[in-house]
């Protein structure tokens, strides 16, 4: 197949409350393409995340998402990543032909976001010192699979999209 004939993709990475999901909507109205957050088609197959986790265990959840993301990218778009799909091999394999963006965020900036997001690893006492714990454990899968690096720490989301939209344009 032609790189001509393949969709336009862009593939968005990074911790939780990094940003991928509102960035990733507002990359792909700006380029014109479909948003697709393999989260969410997950809990639209296959029911709640938190419930898939507990019942299944991480490993199922982990297959689950390699074989949505596998899809996602074959439909093309902005593909908006779960912050823990970088720990499947597989999944890191799949994201190797695509240009991927790793959302970066501080643990003060991410503090806010995290709060009751029902996300299940950060359950506990402390989300954000697990967050942290967290991030530390998948920053360099983050920056293996990446292709560029934007923060979202401090800026707005808009300002960034429209940063990363031009970044996508200008690798076609």
């Amino acid at each position: 197949m032609t790189s001509a004939a393949e969709p336009l993709t862009l593939v968005l990475v990074g911790p939780m409350g990094a940003g991928k999901t509102s960035v990733g909507r507002r990359v792909a109205r700006l380029l014109g393409i479909a948003f697709i957050d393999t989260d969410k088609r997950i809990v639209q197959t296959h029911g709640p995340i938190p419930a898939i986790f507990d019942e299944h265990g991480e490993t199922h959840f982990r297959a689950l998402e390699r074989e949505t993301v596998r899809v996602a990218l074959e439909e093309g778009g902005v593909v908006s990543l779960g912050g823990g799909a970088v720990t499947d091999a597989g999944t890191r394999e799949l994201l190797r032909r695509h240009p991927v963006v790793y959302l970066t965020v501080t643990p003060e900036a991410v503090a806010e976001r995290i709060i009751g997001g029902g996300r299940p690893l950060l359950a506990g006492e402390d989300p954000l010192a697990r967050w942290t714990e967290i991030f530390a454990q998948r920053r360099d899968l983050y920056d293996e699979v990446a292709t560029v690096t934007f923060d979202t720490s401090r800026r707005p989301m808009q300002r960034i999209a429209e940063e990363i939209a031009a970044w996508r344009r200008e690798q076609r």
